[in-house]
């Protein structure tokens, strides 16, 4: 039970970030998010970095999930123009419903590791099947530096991802074309 009421917390923890910032991440706010008794949260993370450490590795592990998912169920892009579609729908994926949420808690979390280097650990990239994807792709056309592309590329999806969620709007299939044109240039 205390693993799911964990995993529980930190759910309601990435909810609270993503609506109230990270002023708003409080042992209280998440007992009221998670619909549990006050003083639950602080029972199970004693303090708020233990809270917010919580909530970064169940964000990460979520991440990491739904891009390990993407890459086994989609089949290798064949061209650029297909990449670019795989891309777009993720970053689309990003830009509403849970995706927001994960999105809006991730970047408050990474300014936070500003602050806390050992954040910064746990939020490091790390491969998936999605990222490989890329990679293949990018090799399989003859980029010599297809790990660094891709993580140029996937860097500058991310900004596209964190430019939308701050300024409105969603990102044009044009840009992301660009983006991946470049990385294959």
């Amino acid at each position: 039970m205390s693993t799911d009421r964990r995993t529980l917390l930190a759910d309601a923890a990435i909810d609270v970030l993503a609506e109230s910032g990270i002023r708003g991440l409080t042992h209280r706010a998440v007992d009221g998010a998670a619909h549990l008794p006050p003083g639950t949260t602080s029972a199970y993370f004693r303090t708020r970095h233990a809270l917010l450490t919580a909530l970064v590795r169940r964000l990460v592990a979520l991440d990491q999930a739904e891009l390990q998912n993407i890459g086994e169920r989609t089949p290798a892009p064949r061209s650029a123009e297909e990449l670019a579609s795989g891309i777009a729908a993720f970053v689309g994926q990003r830009l509403t419903g849970d995706g927001r949420r994960r999105s809006l808690a991730r970047y408050a979390c990474a300014i936070e590791s500003v602050h806390h280097p050992e954040l910064r650990e746990i939020l490091e990239p790390r491969e998936n099947a999605a990222r490989q994807i890329v990679c293949d792709f990018l090799t399989a056309q003859g980029v010599t530096d297809a790990e660094e592309r891709t993580v140029t590329l996937l860097v500058c999806v991310d900004g596209l991802v964190f430019d939308r969620l701050v300024s409105g709007g969603t990102v044009p299939d044009q840009e992301i074309h660009g983006l991946v044109a470049a990385a294959l240039r």
